[in-house]
């Protein structure tokens, strides 16, 4: 990896995700530190010394700057969602929603960035690369979407949830959280302020550990409390029929 160019890319990934976003939690890190291992998953790093650094991790190959913009994008999802700290370990039943918010978040910030390196790519000569970063983020979506279609996510959202419920409550990016997070991410796009409201995330006990109606009720308290658009759990209260 070539640290200045990996800085780089960073750099306009960070941009391109948080750029006309207000950040309103009042749990965000000083700062951010990036490394790059050459085994494990991405992931945020819960480093227990009270630091107020958030430590993300990635994994990619050399020169490989979508996987990097990629994988940077979803870590910066879940600090932006308040899950860095050391008490932020992730936890059933609510994390796939979670997993599904900030994978919609990076994605979001892929297709701004590619227009962005399209334009104005930080490499003299390289606007080429932006359709590169176009097409490797549509195949992601296309992915997601066929998932989406194959489990019925797209006929009715509720019964879908009612169905697999015990499936898709299950921690991680599972292939159920891909498929909501499509939904997700026409939400972002639709209504770009909406993308605030995961600032608002995970600010109360238990973060993902309660039931998913406790979830999104202490969510639409918490976007009230820090005056951040409710519309995103608003909206997932209503697409899954969450009394």
């Amino acid at each position: 990896m070539l640290p200045r160019s990996a800085d780089q890319v960073v750099e306009r990934m960070r941009h391109a995700c948080l750029d006309g976003v207000r950040l309103v939690s009042d749990r965000q890190p000083v700062r951010l530190r990036v490394d790059e291992h050459t085994s494990g998953p991405p992931s945020v790093w819960l480093h227990p010394d009270g630091s107020s650094m958030a430590w993300i991790i990635v994994d990619i190959g050399e020169r490989d700057w979508s996987k990097l913009a990629y994988q940077f994008g979803h870590e910066l999802g879940h600090v932006t969602a308040n899950s860095w700290q050391a008490d932020a370990k992730p936890a059933a039943p609510c994390q796939w929603l979670e997993e599904a918010m900030v994978e919609a978040f990076s994605l979001r910030g892929l297709g701004r960035l590619a227009k962005s390196w399209t334009e104005n790519p930080p490499f003299a000569g390289d606007n080429a690369f932006g359709e590169a970063i176009a097409r490797y983020r549509q195949d992601i979506i296309d992915l997601y979407t066929a998932l989406a279609d194959g489990q019925g996510f797209t006929r009715d959202a509720a019964v879908w949830f009612a169905d697999h419920r015990s499936e898709i409550e299950i921690p991680g990016l599972n292939p159920f959280a891909q498929a909501m997070s499509v939904t997700i991410l026409a939400e972002y796009e639709s209504a770009p302020h909406c993308v605030e409201a995961l600032g608002a995330l995970n600010r109360w006990p238990g973060r993902t550990g309660v039931p998913i109606n406790e979830y999104l009720r202490r969510w639409e308290a918490s976007c009230a409390e820090l005056q951040a658009s409710p519309r995103l759990p608003l909206r997932l209260r209503e697409l899954l029929r969450i009394a």
